[in-house]
């Protein structure tokens, strides 16, 4: 029965993949990106000083710095697409689809610039201080599209409360094997500690997982670094071959653009996240100046996961070289490879790398799920009925199998992506004024540009950035017209 599940779950992704997503994606970014005038590249120096001058901030109340909401997406992002994600793609697509995965952060930086920006314009003041936005939030109001805004908030709840969760909590229970654990015993005990965090002290382990993850991350690349310089002469033959394996696809069923294209979109999509509309979520909490601080602070985001994070996973398997004859795959060969570097000690620190993200990402996506289920209703019993469902499917990741849980991950990425996107062309002129505006106060020698909704050509579902709307959300938002039931 799962053979055959995951046989048809297959064969749709890849109809989808092959002849939508990538084509969206790509034309997505594309197109973001001429119409911002490159902001991902000319910009980065702003981001990088925004990044900077935001990591000493502090805030009152629930209010959540831009800073934070950084670390908040990034401890999101940075999961098991960074290892297990990046050993799949080098094993199905051959070390070019690196290169893709480098192709799709870069066009996908404006991308996710513009998703986090609109989060940014249409976000929701909260009675008890803070935010709440995201892509159902500017579907429905800044597309004056209930329906569709209702669509996606499922999609995103199901997709990072249900499916992404499952697949951490697979690659988590394979880590943990290398001390023998059994996988249905992992599975118990991680779904039992996610649902006493869930019902209980998200909050406060939330709060401990900002500090770690970026912990973790910086040993990890610390690692990759290490075997880099062990190998150090091999380095420009791996950069080579990654450059010009990308244009000879060798991967089996190559199609059209190939499998090295294929899983090096996908892979990256699933690491870095942008068009997603998963990031967003976070970005909304911000409490900013201006919208477009948020939007330059998480387009960053995509270069720092898949340009560092993941090109260090990439760089481990690719420097030993073994992995078309190892026969393994995902974190098992990362775990091998890094046996080969530095010793047998190493499968344990990988396997401590992968709890240690995987459980932090657990939590974050279960985030992104209840902020959803909070926008389609208040009531609590549907919140509870959602819990019970992460629990269910990170008991249920575990054990199941690496196939079907990555089919699963891809198929209802797709249906976020098509949503999210569809949607974001059609207001990707809004967050453009924003940014110009943006850029005329910076040239204006304005260190801290300050937002207003009046230079946008429309305000309808705007309910924040009136005049002396900044960073206060304790202020009562200036009414505007709501033509949501009209």
């Amino acid at each position: 029965m799962e053979a055959m599940l995951n046989d048809a779950i297959s064969t749709i992704n890849g109809y989808l993949w092959s002849y939508f997503i990538i084509f969206i994606l790509i034309g997505a970014g594309l197109f973001f990106t001429m119409t911002t005038n490159f902001v991902q590249i000319r910009m980065i120096k702003e981001m990088i000083r925004l990044v900077i001058n935001g990591a000493g901030s502090s805030t009152e109340k629930n209010h959540v710095s831009s800073f934070q909401a950084f670390c908040v997406s990034t401890a999101s992002r940075v999961g098991v697409g960074n290892i297990a994600g990046i050993a799949i793609a080098v094993v199905l697509g051959g070390p070019g689809a690196i290169f893709w995965m480098w192709v799709i952060a870069l066009i996908g930086a404006a991308t996710g610039f513009i998703e986090s920006t609109l989060a940014q314009i249409y976000k929701e003041p909260v009675a008890k201080g803070g935010f709440y936005g995201g892509p159902a939030y500017y579907i429905r109001y800044g597309l004056n599209n209930k329906a569709l805004s209702i669509l996606f908030a499922i999609l995103i709840s199901i997709t990072y409360g249900w499916i992404y969760n499952s697949v951490q909590a697979n690659t988590l229970a394979a880590s943990l094997q290398v001390f023998n654990f059994d996988v249905s015993y992992t599975g118990a005990v991680v779904a039992i500690l996610l649902g006493l965090i869930i019902f209980g002290g998200i909050h406060r382990v939330a709060k401990a997982s900002e500090i770690i993850v970026p912990i973790m991350a910086v040993l990890y690349i610390a690692t990759a670094l290490f075997v880099v310089i062990m190998n150090i002469t091999q380095f420009p033959h791996v950069i080579y071959t990654i450059i010009s394996s990308a244009f000879e696809p060798v991967a089996a069923g190559g199609g059209l653009l190939g499998a090295t294209v294929m899983n090096g979109i996908k892979r990256g999509l699933f690491s870095n996240e942008a068009g997603e509309g998963s990031v967003p979520n976070a970005a909304a909490t911000a409490a900013v100046n201006h919208p477009v601080e948020q939007g330059l602070v998480q387009a960053f985001g995509v270069f720092l996961d898949t340009f560092i994070i993941c090109t260090a996973s990439a760089f481990i398997v690719l420097m030993v070289g073994d992995y078309s004859t190892t026969g393994l795959t995902g974190v098992a060969l990362v775990q091998h490879n890094l046996e080969q570097q530095l010793g047998s000690w190493a499968p344990t620190a990988v396997a401590i790398f992968i709890v240690m993200f995987s459980f932090s990402s657990l939590i974050g996506n279960y985030y992104y799920g209840e902020i959803n289920i909070s926008h389609l209703t208040e009531k609590r019993f549907y919140l509870h009925l959602f819990r019970i469902g992460v629990i269910i499917m990170t008991f249920v990741g575990s054990i199941a199998s690496l196939d079907l849980v990555w089919n699963l991950a891809d198929l209802f990425m797709a249906f976020l992506v098509l949503t999210n996107i569809s949607s974001i062309v059609r207001m990707g002129r809004t967050a453009g004024l924003a940014l110009d505006d943006y850029i005329k106060q910076r040239k204006a020698g304005i260190e801290t540009p300050v937002f207003n909704r009046s230079v946008l050509n429309h305000t309808y579902g705007i309910v924040w950035w009136g005049d002396g709307q900044t960073t206060d959300s304790s202020v009562p938002p200036t009414p505007v017209e709501d033509t949501m039931e009209k």
